[in-house]
């Protein structure tokens, strides 16, 4: 069975740091686009920062210059290094993630369960 486990979050004051990770298990063909989303009480569940299979990297202009995603391929994991932290950062943070679990059929997205950051002020 194919899921996807986050891990990092917390509670960290106003300036400071976390780092998120996810690690994607089962049986993977091939892991494509993967990407981290994040919820707050009461608002849509919205793209935070995005990494495809080439490495090529797409942020939420809200988190540009403070957040930055990067991926191993090999371990079939995706990181989010969050600095600067802002009470507005507050939220679920879910992993996502396109796979192809068949050379021959349409690849699917995937959710992780989810970790709560909270940054107080």
């Amino acid at each position: 069975q194919l899921q996807l486990v986050e891990s990092g979050g917390g509670l960290v004051q106003a300036g400071g740091s976390l780092r998120l990770s996810c690690v994607a298990s089962g049986s993977i063909f091939r892991l494509n686009t993967m990407g981290w989303y994040r919820q707050a009480p009461g608002k849509q569940r919205e793209s935070v920062a995005t990494i495809a299979s080439s490495g090529i990297t797409n942020y939420a202009d809200s988190v540009k210059g403070r957040f930055t995603i990067s991926r191993d391929n090999a371990k079939n994991t995706v990181n989010l290094q969050m600095n600067s932290l802002k009470p507005e950062d507050t939220a679920v943070y879910y992993c996502n993630a396109l796979i192809s679990r068949h050379p021959v059929r349409p690849a699917e997205t995937y959710w992780g369960g989810g970790t709560q950051v909270t940054v107080s002020s």
